[in-house]
């Protein structure tokens, strides 16, 4: 099977061909660096991290450009009101950015521009359109006409004269057509500013990612990335500037991820229930985020509560129990000869699923089955005699961690990871590890005695506080919930 996926500009899934065989150019719309990230950032980070690494995971030679907003008008509000400079405040936050997306494991991109260092491009295709009729200078401002692309509005699929009829111009504003847009902002005092052929001024929004993405990937390239929010009027922007300066198609393939809600509520300052990645991180290790969001399509809403966190910890947790048990199981017999076929077979499936607009929760839902295999072969009596059955889990095993690692997955040494997830956990249940011992003890001496029923309240006790027992020969163990 080959790779499909959801091209937003046609509603349909096709086939990817790249522009250039075995070759990738894929552009993602990065961040206003003006303040720390919140839990939607974190989607669309991780959603087109998975995707990058998956397209050099299928073989292709890719080239991912994902941008900085360093200058625009949060940044410019949110430095005065700060007493600091516009620079001083983009890059505070590009650092805290790049802190936030190396915590939840995402690979550096090939090129992160910032707008900044693009000024003398984005001048240049404005002058291109202005050339070509398509934009006009007025009182220092540069806009772009969208009545003269008859295509405008052709990614969003919105009807341009019911938008016509709602839109306005606000005060200072000198354009032609309500509709119009910014390409060129005239400067203010106060503001950061560069000179150009209509005076001294800024790029508005939308004309630096045209800027940077034919820089570094050409006019047109293959794969142009970002959230639903960003098909208008960003993405729809973007299109109009960049087939209006070169005359060219812009992008082949247009990927968005969907929404997150929260407590299925949109996310809002207003309605209390925003939060930044830091936040959630003082609660969650950072895998447990990425699992989260990898264990639902890209394309489909996301629920962010706590339930649903501590769902997703759970079922990561139950990938490094068995790769623990595996690595304790297989760490006293000698690596032999034998083939086994398990690992093919579980990435072959793994494959079929990606290959299928990039279908996470189904790679994951396979990855689980070889968990479940790799189990149930351990379980088997004298398992360890068995030269075949050692020789499929330790293929599952190193499948299951190859596999892993295309969405970022099992980073950790399993038993570090486990012990950190259960200290977690306990501050959370408000239970010490101490405190469950003790009654562990008391159960075990409990059941000596054949008193079964108390040995019984124990473990109801602990039930009903978020803990599990384990019984097993070589004494009791015990797990988050």
């Amino acid at each position: 099977m080959s790779l499909r996926v959801y091209n937003t500009m046609t509603a349909q899934k096709e086939e990817f061909r790249p522009l250039v065989p075995g070759k990738v150019g894929m552009y993602v719309c990065g961040v206003t660096v003006y303040d720390y990230c919140h839990i939607g950032h974190a989607r669309a980070n991780i959603v087109f991290d998975v995707i990058y690494r998956y397209l050099q995971f299928a073989g292709f030679e890719t080239t991912y450009v994902r941008n900085y907003t360093d200058v625009d008008d949060k940044i410019i509000n949110r430095a005065n009101e700060r007493h600091i400079s516009s620079k001083d405040l983009a890059e505070e936050f590009i650092t805290a950015f790049d802190q936030d997306m190396d915590a939840l494991g995402l690979l550096r991109p090939t090129h992160e521009p910032r707008a900044t260092e693009y000024i003398a491009e984005i001048i240049g295709i404005c002058e291109k359109l202005i050339d070509k009729g398509l934009a006009y200078a007025s009182g220092g401002d540069v806009y772009y006409s969208v009545d003269k692309f008859p295509s405008y509005l052709k990614l969003s699929k919105r009807n341009m004269e019911e938008m016509q009829a709602g839109a306005r111009i606000a005060p200072g504003e000198q354009k032609r057509n309500p509709m119009d847009f910014a390409l060129w902002k005239a400067a203010k005092p106060g503001e950061p500013s560069w000179e150009s052929p209509w005076g001294p001024g800024r790029p508005g929004w939308h004309i630096e990612c045209s800027a940077m993405s034919s820089s570094l990937l050409g006019d047109t390239f293959d794969i142009h990335g970002g959230g639903r929010d960003l098909i208008f009027p960003h993405h729809e922007n973007e299109i109009a500037q960049s087939e209006g300066a070169s005359g060219k198609p812009f992008a082949k393939y247009w990927i968005h991820n969907g929404f997150v809600n929260v407590n299925q509520e949109k996310m809002s300052k207003s309605l209390g229930n925003f939060f930044t990645i830091r936040d959630i991180l003082q609660s969650y290790d950072p895998e447990v985020v990425r699992f989260f969001i990898l264990t639902a399509h890209y394309r489909s809403p996301i629920d962010f509560s706590d339930q649903n966190l501590l769902e997703a910890q759970s079922g990561l947790s139950r990938f490094y129990e068995a790769l623990e048990l595996a690595e304790t199981q297989l760490a006293a017999i000698p690596a032999g000869s034998e083939a086994s076929a398990e690992g093919a077979q579980l990435e072959e499936k793994f494959r079929a699923a990606m290959d299928d607009d990039f279908n996470t929760a189904l790679a994951i839902a396979h990855l689980f089955e070889g968990v479940r295999t790799m189990n149930r072969l351990i379980a088997t009596k004298k398992f360890a005699k068995k030269a075949d059955l050692v020789a499929q889990v330790r293929d599952l095993q190193a499948t299951i961690l190859r596999l892993g690692e295309v969405l970022g997955l099992f980073r950790s040494v399993p038993a570090v990871w486990l012990e950190k997830v259960r200290m977690a956990g306990l501050s959370r249940l408000e239970i010490s590890q101490e405190e469950i011992e003790q009654l562990i003890q008391e159960r075990l001496t409990a059941r000596q005695e054949k008193n079964f029923a108390r040995g019984d309240e124990i473990r109801d006790e602990l039930d009903a506080r978020g803990i599990i027992l384990l019984d097993t020969r070589e004494g009791t163990s015990w797990k988050l919930k």
